[in-house]
């Protein structure tokens, strides 16, 4: 299989300056990056879906609610927790506060400095998120962990902490 190549993105290297050829993906790589993309859409499709169905919960505030009940005190400053979900700081502040309306975190002054934002975890976060758990564990068991072998999880690790890390460098 040749490397797909669109006429009109193969005539120039995105700029209009044609001297230089894109380095177009071989089959092999196209292969292996359509399948982590469908693959990927499909996998966080199912498991938002069966959290949202089972818990009315959705993926990204499961993320927020596991991320606080790991930390001290079941609180973390908004930006270390924007970090931590890798979404800008607006998009969390968003997030957070629908769920502040649905009494699963509240916020407070960051009393170290005043200028930060906390955001806590809720007893009704914490019993939302013990109830969720052990039906996400078993979705994600089921659509991820069973389908591969222990080795095959470790070469997964890996290549997706060398993403994370390559490409969380670029962005310090």
């Amino acid at each position: 299989m040749e490397p797909v190549r669109s006429k009109s993105l193969a005539a120039t290297n995105g700029s209009g300056d044609s001297d230089s050829e894109p380095r177009w993906l071989t089959a092999d790589e196209q292969r292996a990056w359509r399948a982590y993309m469908d693959g990927n859409q499909r996998l966080m499709d199912q498991l938002n879906r069966e959290l949202e169905a089972s818990h009315n919960l959705s993926l990204a505030e499961y993320r927020i609610l596991m991320l606080l009940s790991e930390a001290p005190e079941r609180a973390l400053r908004m930006s270390d927790l924007a970090d931590g979900v890798l979404s800008s700081r607006s998009r969390l502040t968003h997030q957070i506060r629908r769920m502040e309306e649905q009494g699963l975190v509240r916020r407070s002054s960051c009393l170290e400095d005043g200028r930060g934002v906390l955001a806590h975890l809720t007893d009704a976060g914490w019993d939302k998120l013990r109830a969720a758990a052990p039906h996400h564990v078993e979705d994600v068991r089921r659509n991820f962990v069973d389908l591969f072998t222990p080795e095959q999880l470790a070469v997964i690790a890996e290549v997706f902490e060398r993403v994370d890390e390559v490409i969380g460098d670029r962005e310090s």
